[in-house]
């Protein structure tokens, strides 16, 4: 095994982590705006709550994926600069801006007034438009189209990186994001607020999620057979065992949120995400961008990888230790005051209610 395919593993694994956190927050987001009816209020802040002050530190992972590209395959990094200069861009202008707009929302003097409402709505679209954006972008690597025949990519050639498939896995990228967020929030609902509204209605939101999900994977794979046949060749050479088993596994997750064994459904859905991006992996080695740029071609030199791998190592004993201790800590079980008002005031009324009917 050659350094710069260990590198490359490495990445890889960042890419999981990011996608099980990060896509956790995008999928609040969109979770965020369809909040509607008498629930809307506890299920923004629920969410706030679910993110806190722990979701800027997911981004960490997506840094440590650009760094790491830029420095062990930076021809790769350079055709992917160019070739998806416009979808990348949006990405990141949706990143920031739904940064801002939650912490905007958040401090608001009232959350009815016009200003939060604005930032609300702001937070919401781009935690929708930033996963496409990045689904989109996989998509068009995966799909060996975004370097012309001569090797050479361009910005401003479209179809590159817009296509049916593209457009497919990032609406599945969407949706697995809202999978996930829906898995999560569910735990939060029953085990911090104990709220078993909310608990019913993420969990019925998990399984339609879960359900859309998987039919555009379904779509996704019919499609790469003509849009992205390296892929799909690598898929049926080496990586149809690990598409099976993310199948079973989502068959699993919605088995777990139907028993409503909801714990065990996290986990299920990180694992899911897990096999999924392995498969996708697994499916395009041996290249970085197919069918120009391959792992050893565009690796750069080992000494320079093998300073970076060292440098990774030392940088995660001194981040997973901190990210443990902020997660732990902001993630305690404790009283949400406008949470715990709301879920009062409802019981509140139902007695109410059970009281007028008895009369």
């Amino acid at each position: 095994m050659s350094i710069a395919l260990i590198a490359l593993i490495v990445l890889w694994w960042a890419l999981i982590v990011y996608a099980v956190l990060g896509g956790a927050d995008f999928g609040a987001g969109v979770w965020d705006l369809f909040a509607a009816g008498r629930d809307a209020r506890r299920q923004h802040e629920l969410i706030n709550h679910a993110l806190g002050p722990v979701w800027e530190a997911n981004h960490v992972w997506l840094i440590f994926l650009i760094v790491g590209l830029f420095s062990v395959f930076p021809t790769a990094f350079a055709a992917l600069s160019i070739a998806l200069f416009f979808p990348i861009t949006i990405a990141l202008i949706g990143i920031v801006l739904r940064g801002a707009a939650f912490v905007y929302r958040y401090y608001a003097v009232s959350e009815e007034s016009l200003f939060a409402r604005a930032w609300g709505r702001v937070f919401s679209i781009m935690s929708i438009a930033t996963p496409f954006f990045l689904g989109v972008a996989a998509a068009a690597v995966a799909s060996g189209r975004l370097v012309n025949a001569q090797g050479v990519a361009q910005a401003g050639n479209i179809f590159a990186w817009l296509s049916p498939f593209t457009v497919v896995i990032g609406v599945m990228a969407i949706a697995l994001c809202a999978t996930i967020a829906a898995i999560y929030l569910v735990v939060e609902a029953r085990d911090t607020i104990h709220d078993t509204q909310l608990t019913r209605s993420y969990r019925l939101n998990a399984l339609a999620a879960g359900a859309i999900t998987a039919l555009l994977g379904a779509a996704g794979l019919l499609l790469s057979s003509s849009e992205a046949p390296l892929i799909w060749q690598g898929m049926l050479s080496h990586a149809l065992p690990l598409v099976i088993i993310t199948m079973l596994i989502g068959i699993a997750t919605a088995v777990a949120l139907f028993l409503q064994r909801f714990r065990l459904a996290r986990i299920l859905i990180i694992a899911e995400a897990a096999f999924m991006l392995g498969a996708w992996g697994l499916s395009q080695y041996p290249y970085v961008i197919p069918p120009y740029y391959t792992i050893e071609s565009s690796a750069n030199v080992p000494s320079a990888i093998l300073a970076l791998l060292i440098g990774m190592a030392v940088g995660m004993c001194i981040l997973l230790p901190s990210l443990y201790y902020l997660f732990s800590v902001f993630k305690l079980p404790y009283p949400i005051p406008g949470l715990r008002k709301s879920v009062q005031s409802q019981a509140s009324a139902h007695k109410s209610d059970c009281q007028k009917q008895a009369l």
